[in-house]
């Protein structure tokens, strides 16, 4: 929807919220309707009139309001001449009554709604260096990469070397609570929204499980650490996507992992040649409408996006987007235009 542009304001977005009787907005809407003979362009006042009178047309059908509301896109699209009038129930309740004619469809208010809200917070820590980061859907974000100073081991023996041990105690300490500080300002806000789900800790040797029994993020968040700790050799987004892959375990059914897995799999049959990989949209198109893929995936901007996804799913294939943000994005668009695919079993 978002795609969708007008050079006038003629295309419709309302937002009904539950409670609100249909015969309410059907009169606002009429109301509006009279007040189009006032637009002084005939164009323009064609679009908004057959925009105002396709929502009517549909929502004097309904005969309540959902539980979560009803969401109302209507109009003409510029460039292609395309019409559209949807009517639908949003994932959760709408808040408030909005009406508007625009340039374009005002698709806020739901984009909050389907914003991936399975994510999980990352720290990849070392005694002195680590890196904060979340896996949002696809994508892993870092957020914060932080150094500190930690001398080496004292040579010296006697009451020098003890009091240097706990010199270098006290700034581990320092720099867990500095982590832990930046950690929690990244973090405490996902929580308060229900979009984190738990927090991820990797790093090299004993460092994690240091940083884990302290009391250095706060303690809503430290509840949401998950129950292992990971061995990552990295630090930076190379250290948050090995810390992620090594958490399969924990994560499994999270899309990111099920992504890598997909493309894992359509790696692997590639070099293998064994008939499993699929790629060009001939080919791709011919097994899905034989029911032999397993996973397609799709780059968001394939020119044929909704046909094939549509199909696909209506075929019980899994569907994979990635986005221009996912690493192996250009790769898939650049070498196979932006469709592939993993068959159930041979058809070529």
């Amino acid at each position: 929807m978002k795609k969708w542009s007008a050079h006038a304001t003629t295309l419709l977005s309302l937002y009904i919220p539950p409670g609100r009787p249909i015969s309410d907005v059907v009169n606002v809407l009429r109301q509006e309707l009279s007040i189009t003979e006032n637009i002084k362009l005939k164009a323009t006042r064609t679009r908004v009139q057959t925009a105002l009178k396709a929502a009517i047309d549909r929502l004097v059908k309904i005969p309540k309001v959902p539980p979560n509301g009803l969401v109302v896109f209507a109009g003409e699209h510029d460039k292609t001449g395309e019409t559209i009038a949807l009517v639908f129930e949003p994932p959760e309740p709408i808040k408030v009554f909005f009406y508007r004619t625009d340039k374009f469809f005002h698709t806020e208010f739901l984009e909050d709604m389907v914003a991936e809200n399975d994510v999980y917070g990352l720290i990849v820590i070392e005694r002195d260096e680590a890196t904060i980061g979340i896996l949002k859907g696809n994508t892993i974000r870092v957020l914060d990469e932080i150094e500190g100073y930690i001398p080496g081991k004292h040579s010296r023996g006697g009451w020098s070397q003890r009091r240097y041990e706990r010199i270098i105690e006290e700034l581990t300490r320092d720099f867990f609570k500095s982590v832990g500080n930046k950690a929690t300002n990244h973090f405490l806000p996902l929580m308060e929204e229900g979009k984190l789900k738990g927090i991820l800790v990797g790093g090299p040797g004993y460092t994690k499980l240091d940083f884990v029994k302290g009391d250095y993020l706060e303690y809503r968040l430290k509840k949401l650490i998950l129950p292992k700790t990971i061995d990552v050799s990295d630090q930076g987004e190379p250290g948050l996507k090995e810390l992620v892959m090594r958490a399969e375990d924990l994560i499994k059914q999270h899309i990111y992992i099920r992504t890598q897995k997909a493309l894992e799999e359509f790696n692997y049959h590639l070099a293998k040649d064994d008939g499993l990989a699929v790629y060009g949209e001939k080919e791709v198109m011919e097994a899905l409408k034989l029911g032999a893929v397993k996973y397609l995936i799709i780059t968001d901007d394939y020119p044929k996006f909704d046909e094939v996804v549509k199909l696909a799913e209506s075929k019980g294939a899994e569907v994979y987007v990635l986005t221009n943000d996912v690493p192996d994005y250009m790769w898939i668009k650049k070498t196979f235009g932006g469709l592939v695919g993993v068959l159930r079993y041979p058809i070529y």
